[in-house]
């Protein structure tokens, strides 16, 4: 055979063909740069433990592990979205200075997922009567003796007013019962 050539397809000879303007690109350099820049912005705005490597907001301090809260002027209703710093999200739940915290020691009855129509009816209440006994007193968070934080990422506390446990006042009340590390049904 004889000398294979590459196949090149023929540019048409058009007069108004347009000349194609290059883009300013940045240097690589300067995205680099700027990334750095972003970085240590976000450093500096957040609370690095490299103990257990958990990152807290600054403004959250007061929820640290190791520290009790003791605030007066929250005043505290239901959640209906996500960008309310302090609110109820059900019996067990709240949202601190825009932390969930979840009770350590108790478990109510679950507002969104209730199995019957009895679970639904005591979530309910559990949840008003929570707004009312947070809403009563001087609220104090007390780090429980087990883990920082749940598997939902909430943090897990002993959510005391005037010094008594919003818990042992939800059991006495019949609207929730001890946690002892399972969920039973409410149903029945």
């Amino acid at each position: 055979m004889g000398v294979v050539a590459p196949f090149r397809r023929r540019r048409k000879s058009n007069a108004k063909v347009s000349r194609r303007r290059k883009r300013w690109r940045a240097p690589n350099g300067i995205w680099l740069l700027t990334l750095a820049f972003v970085g240590i912005a976000v450093a500096e705005n957040f609370k690095i433990e490299t103990a257990g490597s958990n990152i807290t907001l600054p403004s959250v301090s007061l929820i640290d592990k190791n520290q009790k809260t003791d605030r007066r002027a929250a005043k505290f209703g239901r959640c209906f979205n996500s960008s309310q710093s302090n609110c109820v999200v059900d019996g067990d739940t709240i949202r601190y200075q825009g932390v969930r915290v979840r009770f350590s020691d108790i478990d109510t009855p679950e507002t969104r997922t209730p199995k019957c129509a009895s679970e639904a009816a005591l979530a309910e209440e559990a949840t008003q009567r929570l707004v009312e006994l947070i809403n009563s007193g001087s609220l104090s968070l007390e780090n429980s003796d087990g883990r920082d934080e749940d598997r939902y990422g909430r943090k897990l506390r002993i959510v005391k007013i005037n010094g008594r446990s919003v818990g042992d006042t939800l059991i006495a009340e019949g609207l929730a019962r001890r946690w002892d590390g399972a969920r039973r049904s409410w149903c029945g």
